[in-house]
C-alpha cells in the first residue's frame, strides 16, 4: 500500500536530542565504515531504538526492524534510525550493533541514562519516533511494526488509526481476493501442492481455519470439522471450502498437517498473508474458524463453538441459522416430560440441558437434552429412557 502523501511531509525537528549529544561531548556517530557527522541526520525523521545483546525479545525483533529499514530506504523514505544500547560492555554492544544497517550513539551508560531518561522508555525493544509535541506518536510502536511491518511506518497515531480501519473494513466485508492473495499469489493449495485460484472460489462459504500441528485442541477439533467438511461437500455440491491459515512452527509441521486434511491452505511459505488474517480476525486462541459467506462478508468469527455444538447442521453459520438450531432445540426440549423416574435408578431424574455428556444406559456419548440426576453423576438420554420403558411394560 502506498503511503498517502501527507506522510512525506518533513517534521520539524527534534532538538533535545542534539542538546543531550552536546551535553555529553558527542559530536559524531557510529556507523560499520566509522564516525558519521551529526550533521548527516538533519532533516530526517530520527528514530532511536533502545536495545540489548543479551535481551532475546530484541534480538528477535531486530531482524524485523532491519527488514522495514531497507524498506524504507528503497521507498526513498527520509529515515533513520539510531541505536542506543543498553549492553554490559562494548564488546558485546559492537556484536549486537554488526547485525544493524543503521547508525549508533557511541556506547555510554550516563548518554544512555540521559535518553532513557528523556523519552521514558520503560522495556526493551523500543523504538522512539522523535517527534514534535503536536504529532502524536503510536502507543507501542513495536507491537504496531510486528503488525504491520513498513506500512507502520510513520508510526503516528494517525498512521495506526488509518491501518486498523483497512482492518476492519477487510473484517467485516472485504473482497474475498484481497484477502487470501498477495502481490505474487493469486491462489491457494491443496494436499498435494495443485492450486487453485482464489478467483475460483468467490461466491462460495469459506471457512478460514486457524491452527497449528503442535495444538491438541486443535488436531481434535480437526476430526470434527473433517467429518463436517466431507457432509457438507456433498450435500451443498461443493458450495462450502475451508481454507487452512497454519500458525505452525515450521514447514514440516505445516505438511503433517496438510496430509490430514482435504481442504485448501494459504502456502506457508506467505507468512505475510497468514499473519496479516490472524490480526484482522484477532485470533488469540487456536483453533480459530471464521465464516466468510457467498456474499463475501465475515458471517461468523466463532464458527468453532457452532461446530462444534451442531455439527453439519451448522452450515450456513450464521446468526438466523443459531436461531432457528436453539428454536429446533427449545421445540424437542418442550416435547420431553420435566421429569421422569428411571427403574435402575434410585433417584428422579430432571430434564436438563447439557453441552456433552455420556448416557449410563447406552454409554454412548449425548448433547442438548439428558434426564440427570441432582443427587449423583447419572445421566439419560431422553431415547434410552423411552426405550427401558417401553421394555418394562
Amino acid at each position: 500500500m502506498a503511503v498517502t502523501a501527507d506522510y512525506q511531509v518533513q517534521f520539524p525537528e527534534n532538538d533535545d536530542i542534539y542538546s543531550i549529544l552536546a551535553a555529553e561531548g558527542i559530536e559524531f556517530l557510529l556507523s560499520h565504515s566509522g564516525e558519521v557527522p551529526l550533521e548527516y541526520i538533519h532533516g530526517k525523521t530520527i528514530c532511536l531504538f533502545f536495545s540489548a545483546n543479551w535481551c532475546m525479545p530484541c534480538k528477535d525483533f531486530t531482524p524485523e526492524l532491519v527488514k522495514l529499514y531497507e524498506s524504507l530506504q528503497k521507498r526513498g523514505e527520509e529515515l533513520e534510525i539510531i541505536f542506543v544500547s543498553f549492553d554490559h560492555d562494548m564488546t558485546l554492544f559492537y556484536e549486537h550493533f554488526w547485525s544493524m544497517p543503521w547508525l549508533a550513539v557511541p556506547f555510554s551508560l550516563s548518554l544512555r541514562n540521559k535518553l532513557t531518561d528523556k523519552y521514558r522508555v520503560a522495556r526493551i525493544p523500543s523504538l522512539v519516533p522523535l517527534y514534535p509535541d503536536e504529532v502524536s506518536v503510536a502507543e507501542d510502536v513495536i507491537g504496531l511494526i510486528e503488525d504491520y511491518g513498513s506500512e507502520a511506518f510513520p508510526f503516528t497515531k494517525k498512521r495506526k488509526e488509518e491501518l486498523k480501519a483497512i482492518d476492519d473494513s477487510k473484517r467485516v466485508g472485504g473482497q474475498l481476493e484481497k484477502l487470501l492473495t498477495h502481490e505474487t499469489r493469486s491462489y491457494v493449495i491443496s494436499r498435494n501442492g495443485s492450486k487453485v485460484l482464489v478467483s475460483d472460489l468467490v461466491g462460495k462459504t469459506i471457512g478460514l481455519y486457524f491452527g497449528a500441528h503442535w495444538c491438541p485442541p486443535f488436531r481434535s477439533f480437526t476430526s470434527q470439522l473433517i467429518d463436517v467438511y466431507n457432509e457438507l461437500t456433498s450435500s451443498t455440491k461443493g458450495s462450502f471450502e475451508v481454507i487452512l491459515v497454519s500458525t505452525d512452527r515450521d514447514s514440516r509441521e505445516f505438511n503433517i498437517n496438510m496430509t490430514n486434511m482435504p481442504w485448501l491452505a494459504i502456502p506457508y511459505e506467505d507468512r505475510t498473508t497468514r499473519q496479516d488474517l490472524c490480526r484482522i480476525f484477532n485470533i488469540k486462541l487456536i483453533p480459530a474458524l471464521v465464516i466468510i459467506g457467498p456474499e463475501e462478508k465475515t458471517v461468523n468469527i466463532n464458527a468453532r463453538e457452532m461446530v462444534s455444538l451442531y455439527g453439519s447442521r451448522s452450515y450456513p453459520f450464521t446468526e438466523s441459522r443459531i436461531v432457528e438450531l436453539e428454536a429446533c432445540l427449545k421445540k424437542e426440549g418442550d416435547s420431553f416430560p420435566r421429569k421422569v423416574k428411571d427403574k435402575k435408578h434410585e433417584h428422579e431424574l430432571k430434564l436438563d440441558m447439557a453441552k456433552a455428556y455420556v448416557c449410563d444406559f447406552c454409554k454412548q456419548q449425548g448433547k442438548f437434552w439428558a434426564f440427570s440426576c441432582d443427587a449423583c453423576d447419572y445421566d439419560l438420554h431422553p431415547t434410552c429412557v423411552e426405550e427401558q420403558e417401553a421394555s418394562l411394560v
